[in-house]
C-alpha cells in the first residue's frame, strides 16, 4: 500500500511534469491571446512579436511581398543562426 507522502510527493511530480509539458520547448513557437486581446508568437526571439488582429491581416496580405524583398536583398539581411 502507497502512504500518504509517496500519493503527494508523485501529484506534485504530475504537477510540475504538467506545467513543463504546457510551455513549448525552446525554439517552437506558440501562439497567445493577450490580456489585450492582441495575438503574441512566442519563440521569434527573446520578447514575443505581438499584434492586434487588422496589423496581422495587414502584414499577412503582404507575406508575398516581404519573401521576394527577402530574395532581392538576401545578401544585404544578416542571418541570426
Amino acid at each position: 500500500m502507497t502512504s500518504d507522502a509517496e500519493l503527494k510527493a508523485e501529484i506534485e511530480r504530475l504537477r510540475a511534469e504538467n506545467e513543463a509539458l504546457k510551455k513549448p520547448a525552446r525554439g517552437q513557437m506558440s501562439l497567445k491571446v493577450s490580456e489585450k486581446g492582441a495575438l503574441s508568437v512566442y519563440g521569434l526571439g527573446r520578447f514575443p512579436v505581438t499584434l492586434y488582429r487588422e496589423q496581422w491581416e495587414k502584414l499577412l496580405a503582404m507575406a508575398d511581398e516581404i519573401r521576394n524583398f527577402i530574395r532581392d536583398n538576401d545578401a544585404r539581411l544578416k542571418k541570426k543562426e
